[in-house]
């Protein structure tokens, strides 16, 4: 029988596979022209409609349960559902895969600098010190270590976003062992899951309005199926299973995978090249997560 630890371990190693999938296929819904809110709002509206049958009558009995700590839900599905994976597809019309997946790779270091100012656990001097090194290496590859950048405020807009939504992951996974839930994981993804569209249901209207239609074929169709199979229910659901057994600070190191599947799988299927603002920028990267796992004596 396999301990619940390694377990753990390998629903995460698939769930960052998946998740640099998700980079990798993003990336080519934007060479179809796929609008990114549109794409996020059908891969969770039929992930939620494959596992409805599963969770209905779960989510009818704790109904009390779930109306009652509705705000804190809604707070998970706007970070995670709504903002987070939004911001990936947008953000991967601006720029390259390896840049989102280092940028991304940084997030175990936020979910430790959240989960200590919301009082969820204590940090060090090494996570604190980690923090500032990651931030300068997510700096680094957002302005293509290039000063001049900084001076004229001349962003990358896809830098920018994946910014914005690597902070959103980072609050919802510390968010999502702030308490025990009185519903089963596949339940609560249920509900992270509506809740999160309700607040994606305006954006996508907007983005139709504007212009931006879904061309239903053969590229939509496979994206589609891959989003909402892989990244979408499995990774989900593995991410919330792992962070159950391991803690979501242990979990969240297994996203340093992410710019080993990302990097790999873009350098062969994109041709994207690795760039020295990559290499600096993983150097302080590398150092943040490394100084932010590091103990102290008596460290609680």
């Amino acid at each position: 029988m396999i301990n619940k630890n390694n377990l753990a371990y390998i629903l995460l190693v698939f769930t960052t596979l998946f998740w640099s999938g998700n980079f990798i296929v993003g990336k080519a819904a934007s060479t179809y022209q796929i609008p990114p809110f549109s794409l996020n709002f059908y891969r969770w509206f039929f992930a939620g409609l494959i596992l409805l049958p599963f969770t209905l009558n779960e989510i009818l009995e704790k109904k009390n349960y779930i109306i009652n700590n509705i705000g804190f839900f809604i707070i998970l599905g706007i970070t995670s559902i709504t903002i987070f994976n939004s911001t990936v597809y947008y953000s991967l019309y601006y720029m390259q895969v390896i840049s989102g997946v280092l940028m991304i790779s940084t997030i175990p270091v936020w979910i430790m600098f959240i989960s200590t100012i919301l009082g969820i656990e204590k940090t060090n001097k090494f996570q604190i010190f980690g923090v500032i090194l990651s931030l300068i290496g997510v700096l680094s590859i957002i302005t293509k270590s290039n000063l001049e950048v900084i001076k004229s405020l001349d962003f990358n807009r896809g830098d920018l976003i994946m910014a914005t939504g690597m902070f959103a992951w980072a609050l919802y996974s510390a968010l999502l062992k702030k308490k025990k839930y009185e519903i089963s994981q596949i339940a609560l993804l249920e509900v992270v899951i509506v809740t999160g569209l309700v607040f994606l249901i305006p954006i996508y209207i907007l983005e139709m309005n504007i212009g931006h239609q879904i061309v239903i074929g053969k590229p939509f169709i496979l994206t589609l199926s891959y989003v909402v199979i892989f990244p979408g229910l499995a990774s989900f659901f593995f991410w919330i299973k792992g962070i159950g057994i391991i803690g979501a600070n242990r979990a969240g190191v297994f996203l340093h995978l992410m710019p080993v599947f990302g990097s790999i799988m873009a350098i062969i299927l994109f041709g994207e090249k690795f760039m020295m603002y990559h290499l600096i920028g993983a150097i302080f990267i590398i150092a943040g997560i490394t100084l932010s796992n590091k103990k102290i004596k008596n460290d609680a």
